[in-house]
């Protein structure tokens, strides 16, 4: 069973949330073979304050 992680910085509305997980599933199945349903997808929103880019917050950064 494929299991896929996928972390992010969070601020994006939960529409596009659906569709990288569709978008993901599809392409594992088609990849591997595999059926949809056997696939899984864990998406994470990290915190921009928890979100390094160049030594920095990502809150910092990303104003």
């Amino acid at each position: 069973m494929p299991f896929v992680t996928i972390q992010i910085m969070e601020g994006r509305p939960p529409e596009k949330i659906k569709e990288l997980i569709q978008n993901v599933t599809n392409t594992v199945s088609e990849t591997l073979d595999s059926p949809k349903e056997n696939i899984r997808v864990l998406v994470t929103e990290v915190p921009k304050t928890h979100w390094g880019i160049a030594g920095k917050p990502a809150s910092e950064v990303r104003k």
